[in-house]
């Protein structure tokens, strides 16, 4: 994203910013995000400390929803003619990036806003998030500035006591986005002082000792996989899970071992019931019907993931420079869209649509000579770090890219390498040291997140 020089809305004094005015979601994915999140059209003055919103017109786009909208900032003073002649080839450029079958009667009708709230309101009604879930985390984004302006942690502690209805899964999902915001925008200090009142809201609040507790889990079941290792069977990890000493255990072996099983490990576990009686067959077939559902959700998890891959695809697939929009998002590539570029490739070859062919061939050729995985890459970063604390910190910093994709990847890291050390090979002994610390780090990060939605 280019950045302008502007001088300060406060002090005058040039700085840098993120300025944005067209956002169109069918042509770049990522611009959406960049919008509601503040990423763009936000001056951070470092003379005078200023922050707030740029007065700069804004044309939002997304032609799956039919949606067109504009926004002026009234502050501008800017006549409609003037207007007209601004937004005219914007949405011109959006029209001509469309296939002729998908130009249709909203694009001859933009709507305006009168403020940018209301224009968000809109973008997020379409997304199904009502006035009152907006309302609903205003009164969130309140009680944090609340607490964070608290002068002790007495003090704190008696907001969260009057407040203690508001500590849900909502008000932890808004945290983390503001704490992790708050590391990446290089506030440190708002950042460490979110930091402290994280711990204090783990401890003080039913929702955070839940999730702490599920931290807790998740960390003991990783390191007794990984202590297995290479000895991990199919009868192993139904052991493991069978000796499990709560639900929170259960769950964590399941998301980290999905892939072990399968039909075989189901019917090992059958086989096992079978041959028990009286309470020990019912707390078996209840530990079956547990890992059923536990199962089931991380796959309705991961076809969401898989679902939302493909639609990144297509969206790149109706663009007719392929070569341009592949290399235009590249950072958008995760293993889950390779994936699903190769099985749509496959898909295409049976049915002879050689234009779709060209373009998934096209695509894939510059995804493979252009960086490696973005997974790999991170991870790579990840153990340049010098400590925990490092590494956190760059989690923070990309917060997108930890997903259940980083997280196979970075697992599957750790078991290679772990394998290669055990063979005796140094340079692997050396590395797993600081990768176990990475990985252990990251699942961390990763399940606060997931804790957090």
């Amino acid at each position: 994203m280019p950045q302008t020089q502007i001088a300060c809305p406060r002090c005058r004094q040039m700085i840098t910013a993120n300025v944005e005015q067209l956002f169109d979601v069918t042509n770049d994915p990522g611009a959406k995000q960049r919008l509601l999140g503040g990423v763009s059209n936000m001056a951070h003055c470092p003379y005078c400390g200023y922050e707030g919103r740029l007065a700069t017109p804004i044309v939002y786009h997304d032609a799956d929803k039919e949606l067109l909208l504009t926004y002026f900032p009234p502050e501008l003073g800017m006549p409609i003619n003037e207007q007209e002649k601004l937004i005219g080839p914007m949405i011109n450029q959006i029209t001509n990036r469309l296939p002729a079958e998908k130009r249709k009667a909203y694009l001859l009708k933009p709507v305006a806003n009168l403020t940018f709230e209301s224009m968000v309101e809109t973008i997020l009604g379409k997304d199904g998030i009502t006035p009152e879930m907006i309302k609903a985390q205003q009164e969130r984004l309140n009680l944090i500035d609340r607490l964070l302006q608290a002068t002790s942690a007495d003090v704190r502690s008696e907001i969260i006591k009057q407040n203690i209805k508001l500590f849900d899964e909502q008000f932890f999902a808004l945290f983390s986005r503001l704490l992790q915001a708050g590391a990446q925008g290089g506030q440190e200090q708002l950042a460490k002082q979110m930091s402290d009142l994280q711990k204090q809201l783990m401890t003080e609040t039913e929702y955070g000792r839940q999730l702490q507790e599920s931290v807790g889990e998740l960390e003991a079941a990783a390191k007794a996989l990984q202590d297995a290792g290479k000895n991990l069977t199919r009868e192993k990890l139904l052991q493991m899970m069978i000796e499990a000493p709560s639900d929170a255990r259960l769950k964590a072996y399941v998301s980290l071992a999905r892939n072990g099983m399968d039909y075989t490990f189901f019917q090992n576990l059958t086989d096992m019931i079978d041959k028990k009686s009286g309470d020990e067959k019912t707390r078996l077939e209840g530990l079956r019907e547990k890992l059923l559902d536990f199962v089931n959700e991380i796959d309705k998890q991961m076809e969401a993931r898989y679902k939302q891959a493909q639609e990144f695809i297509e969206k790149l697939l109706a663009q007719d420079d392929i070569a341009k929009a592949t290399q235009d998002n590249l950072d958008g590539f995760t293993q889950d869209a390779v994936d699903i570029a190769q099985t749509m490739l496959r898909q295409a070859s049976e049915k002879n649509d050689y234009v779709r062919m060209g373009k998934l061939q096209k695509m894939l050729e510059i995804l493979q000579t252009a960086t490696t995985p973005p997974e790999v890459a991170f991870v790579e970063q990840l153990l340049d770090a010098p400590d925990a604390a490092g590494v956190e910190k760059m989690l923070a910093a990309n917060e997108a890219m930890i997903n259940d994709t980083f997280m196979e990847a970075l697992n599957g890291l750790v078991s290679q390498v772990d394998g290669a050390a055990n063979q005796g090979n140094a340079e692997a002994k050396a590395l797993s040291e600081k990768l176990g610390m990475v990985y252990k780090t990251a699942l961390k990060f990763s399940m606060k997140k997931q804790m957090a939605k």
